[in-house]
């Protein structure tokens, strides 16, 4: 359980000795006010995990305490205790940053525990996502928020067994599932943790270029090169680098690759001295590299190199066990960033975010929740959502051609027509990446229409 310590402000006597005595039965360890001048003292004094505060109170009532509260270094969250008379205050209240409220008398001793458990296990995560050192994390969210749903247990399992050893692990998966997140896990685990972590795009340096950025280059090695410079393996050494996209490296590179996995060690471009490939190589891919293999696309005896322990990244529509804690993390996530303050998400919303069919995986529910969260007032509600995506509110998931897919191309026919035709804006307009604008077209046979940039 988790307890904490709490702060009780209330000017009813008794019932603020019921408050206490419930809460410290909980095992809470409870300071008590009696009025909101007192409760500011021991909030200057002492720090608290949670405040619970009478509304109505002589001299300082409980929303000018909370107020007050604000100019301190970590104000805690606050819960106004409030006749049914002043429900409405209470609700106000909230869209200033008050947590939640409970109305007087107390219905029942449970009411007050688990609201009191959820916004200590709330604070805790929020304390955890506010003190995640970037260094010593790798910029890693919560194990929890990682690893979260059922489909992803056996992914906690094989990189727990596999993160401290040297082998080489080739992650799969669709785009957006996670893939670089796992790979810093896996160094952040691992007995290099003190080293360098290098992610490096495969598919996003052109052809002529990405030998150089790997293995480095010497002065004089190639028009423009005015000065020797180190390649990733170099930067990455006592480390680990990931090789992100690897089925998008052309073939020679592939043959290159293979000598250093098999010899452990490289020449920099225009170069004879040997170097020392002291680095882990995790690879990441969007691509089956057996069927690539297969079709000669991708070299076999590198795929068996770099496939020494594959680990495979459940889609999110795997993951829907999942849907809310992600959702939930990305909110508070951004909402802190951008300092504002957010209730989290209406049961319309969430809704339709589990309705819908994620092709864009972990990556687009990021990119949906910051849109709605710039957008949000309180709380993320519905209308905070792309046009895509509120129109699955009244459907359901499917994989075959009904309501989703009905809506998802409704809804892009729409936002096409509404944009002249122009994808970049129709993608911005539905909230989705043009990458899988694209897709959703070639998809739904709408690949004729105007592109306008």
């Amino acid at each position: 359980m988790n307890v904490g310590r709490i702060l009780i402000v209330e000017d009813d006597g008794t019932f603020r000795g019921l408050l206490a005595a419930i809460l410290e039965d909980a095992g809470h360890d409870v300071t008590r006010a009696a009025d909101g001048a007192a409760g500011l003292v021991q909030l200057k004094k002492n720090p608290f995990d949670l405040v619970l505060s009478d509304l109505k109170m002589p001299n300082m009532g409980g929303v000018e305490l909370f107020r007050a509260s604000r100019a301190l270094p970590s104000p805690p969250p606050f819960v106004l205790l409030t006749a049914f008379g002043t429900v409405e205050e209470a609700v106000a209240a909230i869209k200033d940053g008050v947590s939640d409220f409970l109305t007087k008398p107390l219905k029942d001793p449970a009411t007050l525990r688990d609201l009191v458990g959820r916004l200590l296990d709330e604070q805790r995560r929020e304390k955890r996502l506010a003190t995640l050192d970037e260094k010593a994390g790798g910029g890693l969210p919560p194990l929890e928020i990682l690893f979260a749903g059922a489909a992803m247990q056996e992914v906690r399992r094989l990189a727990g067994e596999v993160a401290a050893t040297e082998a080489t692990v080739l992650i799969g998966g669709e785009s957006g599932t996670g893939k670089e997140l796992l790979a810093r896990y896996l160094h952040y685990t691992s007995l290099r943790k003190a080293g360098p972590f290098v992610a490096v795009n495969c598919a996003a340096i052109p052809e002529n270029l990405l030998e150089s950025e790997l293995f480095g280059h010497e002065r004089g090695a190639f028009t423009g090169a005015s000065a020797a410079r180190q390649g990733k393996f170099e930067i990455a050494a006592g480390g680990t680098i990931m090789l992100d996209e690897i089925g998008e490296m052309p073939p020679a590179m592939q043959a290159k690759l293979l000598r250093v996995l098999q010899e452990r060690n490289f020449q920099r471009v225009g170069g004879n001295r040997e170097l020392r490939a002291d680095v882990r190589v995790l690879a990441a891919t969007n691509r089956d590299l057996a069927k690539e293999s297969a079709a000669g696309r991708f070299r076999e005896d590198l795929y068996y190199r770099l496939n020494v322990f594959p680990v495979e990244l459940p889609p999110l529509r795997d993951r829907r066990d999942a849907l809310d804690d992600l959702a939930g993390f990305f909110v508070r996530l951004h909402a802190r960033s951008m300092g504002k303050k957010l209730s989290g998400i209406s049961a319309s919303a969430m809704k339709a975010l589990r309705a819908y069919a994620w092709p864009g995986n972990i990556r687009e529910l990021q990119n949906v929740v910051e849109r709605a969260v710039i957008l949000a007032r309180g709380e993320v509600t519905l209308s905070e959502l792309p046009e895509l995506i509120r129109s699955t509110v009244d459907g359901s998931p499917r994989e075959d051609g009904g309501i989703l897919k009905e809506a998802e191309r409704g809804a892009i026919t729409a936002a096409l027509k509404a944009t002249v035709g122009n994808r970049r804006l129709a993608a911005e307009r539905l909230g989705i990446s043009r990458r899988t604008l694209q897709y959703r077209l070639k998809e739904y046979g709408l690949m004729g229409g105007v592109e306008a940039e």
